[in-house]
């Protein structure tokens, strides 16, 4: 065969592959669109070396993280740098060349942490917009009857027991020191027996809207990642199974509505955030598609 038709083979080839790419491309967004619960929600596409997750975005639900999270993906938030000593400003779109830095089996996915970004932090960070009552968390008591501790509340010992119950529960009945201890202490034991698990998480400071939809954390579920109460910023996760112990501690902002099968490929392989690993899996951009 000639060199001019080993080229022209070559050619078709390219188009034909290039051609089925675009086509199964098409194929995800259209149904990743019959999907979706609400077709006036933002749709992003995650470009990922394992394949590509489509996220449908719940604005109704956390307008502002939403908000906040779709700027980020565009590049329409100023970040300054004093790096080199000089300082200068940029509008990076956020997440692309980012990687999945925590990798939990049976668990979740995780990217976006300003740690691992040239860049850092945002200057801004975003008060939890979380409906407490809509997942019956006022309806779930911090202690069973037979004295345990309620499983939502994932606590793993006494010291567990003591720092998120115990000490944010003192604070709040204005206990300061031993005495105030003794002296109150029936006073506490009905405080811990009429304990929510909303309560128990107000304690700990964050709060909650009710005037909002909302939904618990299970499989595909897309929700920031924080460092406690009201600090939501680009980091994010994708739950791989059901979470209820995350409930009322993480903003849900969206959800995988095609491509699940690629998160649970990337959640298959276990990444600590502590070490740099070439198995993480790498973000190419992150988009909006409708």
């Amino acid at each position: 065969m000639s060199l001019k038709k080993h080229f022209l083979v070559y050619k078709f080839a390219l188009a034909t592959l290039l051609s089925l790419i675009s086509d199964n491309a098409l194929a995800d967004l259209q149904s990743a669109q019959q999907a979706m619960e609400d077709s006036q929600n933002p749709l992003l596409l995650l470009s990922t070396s394992q394949g590509e997750i489509y996220v449908e975005l719940f604005p109704a639900e956390a307008p502002n993280n939403v908000a906040n999270f779709m700027a980020l993906a565009a590049g329409e938030i100023e970040f300054i740098s004093t790096e080199s000593g000089v300082e200068t400003s940029s509008w990076p779109h956020y997440f692309n060349g980012m990687r999945f830095h925590r990798v939990v089996p049976g668990f979740a996915i995780q990217a976006g942490s300003p740690f691992f970004h040239l860049l850092g932090a945002p200057a801004e960070t975003f008060a939890d917009e979380i409906n407490a009552d809509f997942l019956g968390l006022d309806r779930e008591f911090a202690l069973n009857p037979d004295g345990s501790f309620n499983s939502l509340l994932n606590i793993s010992d006494q010291d567990d027991f003591k720092n998120k119950i115990l000490l944010p529960l003192y604070r709040k009945m204005g206990i300061e020191d031993e005495t105030d201890l003794i002296t109150r202490q029936y006073d506490i034991l009905a405080q811990l027996q009429e304990l929510t698990v909303k309560a128990a998480y107000q304690n700990q400071g964050y709060s909650y809207r009710s005037n909002r939809p909302g939904r618990g954390i299970s499989r595909g579920i897309m929700a920031l990642a924080n460092t406690g109460p009201d600090s939501n910023g680009p980091e994010f996760f994708i739950s791989l199974a059901q979470a209820d112990s995350l409930n009322g501690r993480y903003t849900v902002i969206g959800k995988v509505v095609e491509g699940l099968d690629v998160v649970d490929t990337i959640g298959k392989t276990a990444i600590d955030s502590l070490r740099f690993s070439r198995l993480s899996t790498l973000i190419y951009s992150v988009r909006r598609v409708n």
